[in-house]
């Protein structure tokens, strides 16, 4: 792909990989928790998580760049709090990383929600009854039975990841070599003359990634309804 890919081409892909791991990992244990509570769990202000969890998908993307600004800006109540302790998001690869994870969030969350209500609870339930703790059920009966539909949900939110574009720009805008994702590299070769060849090489590598993404979590998800029907 090195050879394939021009330098600027291979740093934007490189850095969305980057951006599009982290962005996975450190959402996951947070989604999982958000899944399995919306599940598994009746409490007051429950749609209002619900539908805080999924507001990404309906906003438009820019506004969600504006509020992460906002909050997470150097000038912003969150980003102010965090300077001092070096941790800076605005015009950073990290901060790439967090508007990728917050778009991404709904999805993962969504997937990992359908495969904890596909367990039948009095598996869980039986297994309280001769004593073990909540942690103990989920570790060992709840989180085997949901793994392929975790798995699904990180996937899937790996690939959304890599096609964030609206959020990142307006949030970190579109630093070469620093937060110039595909999508955002994408746009800038567009402004270029003679830039169409570069366009078409990352649209190549976008769609292949995100096929990928989508047949593994396809048959990670049969894989999950198959042993939940197995139990």
């Amino acid at each position: 792909m090195t050879d394939w890919l021009g330098p600027d081409e291979w740093r934007a892909v490189a850095l969305s990989l980057k951006v599009s791991f982290w962005a996975m990992l450190f959402s996951l244990p947070v989604g999982l928790w958000i899944a399995y509570i919306l599940a598994r769990r009746e409490f007051p202000g429950k749609q209002l998580l619900n539908g805080l969890v999924h507001l990404p998908l309906i906003l438009p993307p820019v506004v969600t760049g504006y509020l992460l600004l906002a909050t997470f800006g150097t000038q912003g109540p969150v980003g102010r709090l965090l300077e001092p302790f070096g941790i800076v998001f605005a015009f950073r690869w990290t901060g790439a990383a967090l508007a990728a994870a917050v778009m991404a969030f709904p999805l993962m969350v969504r997937a990992m929600r359908l495969s904890i209500e596909a367990v039948d609870p009095k598996l869980e339930e039986a297994a309280a009854t001769l004593g073990a703790s909540r942690l103990w059920v989920f570790a060992t009966i709840t989180l085997p039975l949901i793994l392929p539909g975790v798995i699904a949900g990180a996937v899937l939110a790996f690939a959304k990841a890599m096609g964030e574009f609206g959020a990142t720009i307006t949030f970190v805008s579109n630093i070469p070599g620093q937060t110039q994702t595909v999508p955002s590299a994408i746009y800038a070769f567009l402004q270029v003359p003679g830039g169409e060849t570069s366009v078409w090489r990352l649209v190549i590598v976008s769609i292949v990634v995100a096929m990928s993404a989508l047949l593994l979590s396809e048959a990670l998800a049969r894989r999950a309804a198959q042993q939940v029907r197995g139990t």
